[in-house]
């Protein structure tokens, strides 16, 4: 029997998709609605997915969420079927043509609407309220909407516009009330964190928000994510140096190294300062943590363009490197102007080899911890084990850290200790807690 007024909702995609699920789950559940969150077995009257549209790969998967959850409306255990978010605010026209199954179509900031369709209230008062689908103990805190650059690859100015930042006095208020349910670790979220303030304050206030969410008291560790390298906000660091719980931990996607490439992506930067770029913030933070995303097989990609990109990634030694094939978004300026004259089977070989190099990279980052003592917050149980992280991995991911239960029966989720690191593989800390 379907279970009257209860919701399944689905997330796709990246943590600025999960925040606005919290948000919408809010404002379901303050109309009364049982909301379940990315169940492995959904049993509810209806379900939203919150779909990602952002690469090919992300695509399919949604699709074939979307296809697997019609399958379950056609065999009568789902009454109503909603797709949201990303892809169907870029694809809509399309998407209610190819998918008749679907009772509803929504954009990536129709919320108002989907309440209102619901037969519900959308309650304003409420609408920076959320509920947490993560660990009680770490929120993710998106500080901006939508991106003002416009690589040529990226198709994400398309679906989400151009950058709309919340205010500080906003953001801060939020901090302060998830603070006040338990919140200890901030994951500081944009797609282009660095630009945030540009459009409110004309200049970029990054710095002084960071410094401002520093201050509040009970915030145990900031982390921060998406930066650009051009025009980078220095005196960011300056605020990183100044405030302990400001990890010593910066994404900031690359992409390449080579100047043909990095002029190509519209990337506004030169390989030369580049160099200089990860010189300065190694040399101003100390034992700082760099996680970046770079791409191989973008149009005109040479051996001689990957040579140079192989040689920069053992030279910068990245700390956390994630790497992706290009592919071809429709409506970008890569799409426009240039030929996808790289042959797949060269793309997976180049991705292969760099991702090789840095699984070795990073076994020797890791490696080079064993013996040290660290701050470590504990996430959860697995097994006979406690799973913690340090200041340099945010949550899904980066490497964990793993203390015996046996060892520390009394550590629980949410808890800061001291470890030990006694071992390490690639991936992994091992660890002791100390007395």
């Amino acid at each position: 029997m379907l279970n009257c007024k209860s919701i399944d909702l689905i997330t796709l995609g990246c943590s600025k998709n999960l925040v606005d699920s919290e948000k919408l789950i809010r404002q379901l559940e303050l109309n009364g609605f049982k909301v379940t969150h990315d169940s492995e077995d959904p049993e509810g009257e209806i379900a939203i997915v919150n779909t990602c549209g952002f690469i090919g790969d992300a695509k399919e998967e949604s699709i074939n969420m979307i296809l697997e959850l019609a399958e379950r409306k056609k065999q009568g255990k789902l009454r109503q079927l909603i797709v949201m978010g990303c892809l169907s605010q870029r694809y809509f026209e399309e998407l209610k043509v190819e998918l008749p199954e679907v009772d509803r179509f929504y954009g990536k900031f129709d919320w108002e609407q989907i309440i209102t369709d619901l037969k519900g209230t959308y309650h304003k008062e409420a609408c920076n309220e959320r509920r947490l689908t993560t660990p009680s103990h770490y929120a993710y805190l998106k500080i901006s909407e939508g991106c003002n650059r416009h690589c040529a690859y990226c198709a994400i100015p398309i679906i989400t516009g151009k950058q709309k930042s919340h205010s500080i006095e906003e953001i801060v208020a939020e901090v302060e009330g998830l603070v006040a349910k338990g919140v200890k670790e901030f994951q500081v979220i944009a797609q282009e964190l660095t630009g945030y303030g540009t459009d409110l304050y004309g200049k970029q206030m990054i710095a002084p928000l960071i410094d401002r969410i520093a201050q509040v008291h009970g915030v145990e560790w900031i982390r921060l994510h998406y930066g650009y390298p051009a025009h980078f906000p220095w005196e960011l660091l300056q605020v990183m140096k100044r405030h302990n719980n400001v990890c010593r931990y910066l994404d900031i996607a690359l992409q390449h190294i080579s100047d043909s490439q990095l002029s190509a992506m519209r990337r506004h930067i030169t390989k030369q300062e580049t160099y200089d770029f990860i010189e300065k913030i190694r040399r101003e933070v100390p034992g700082i943590h760099l996680r970046t995303t770079l791409m191989v097989g973008f149009p005109g990609e040479t051996d001689e363009d990957f040579l140079e990109l192989i040689d920069f990634v053992k030279w910068a030694r990245f700390e956390r490197m994630g790497a992706f094939a290009y592919s071809e978004e429709e409506g970008t300026y890569a799409a426009e102007h240039y030929e996808d004259n790289v042959p797949e089977e060269v793309k997976q070989a180049r991705l292969s080899k760099l991702m090789r190099i840095q699984q070795q990279i990073s076994s020797e980052v890791q490696e080079s911890k064993v013996g040290q003592s660290m701050k470590v917050i504990i996430d959860r149980e697995e097994g006979d084990y406690f799973i913690g992280r340090t200041e340099f991995d945010s949550p899904e991911v980066d490497p964990e850290v793993l203390i015996k239960k046996a060892d520390a029966p009394n550590l629980r989720p949410g808890l800061f200790v001291h470890v030990n690191i006694k071992n390490a593989d690639e991936f992994d800390l091992f660890g002791c807690v100390e007395e």
